[in-house]
């Protein structure tokens, strides 16, 4: 399980090279993961997106 801290680093990584993309990359990513049976890493990958969305701030639609 990633810590807050490597969430939150996984997520500015990730915007800084894909832009907003990155959230639906994520969401991609958690979707894979649990067709593939992963639970815990589609969390990770959800917990990811939420974090970008907070980043992005409320005004970016």
């Amino acid at each position: 399980m990633m810590s807050e801290v490597q969430v939150h680093t996984v997520a500015r990584q990730m915007l800084e090279q894909h832009g907003f993309a990155a959230i639906a990359k994520a969401a991609e990513q958690a979707q894979a993961c649990e067709g593939r049976g992963e639970s815990e890493d589609a969390k990770e990958w959800r917990h990811i997106a939420d974090a970008m969305k907070i980043m992005r701030g409320p005004h970016q639609g």
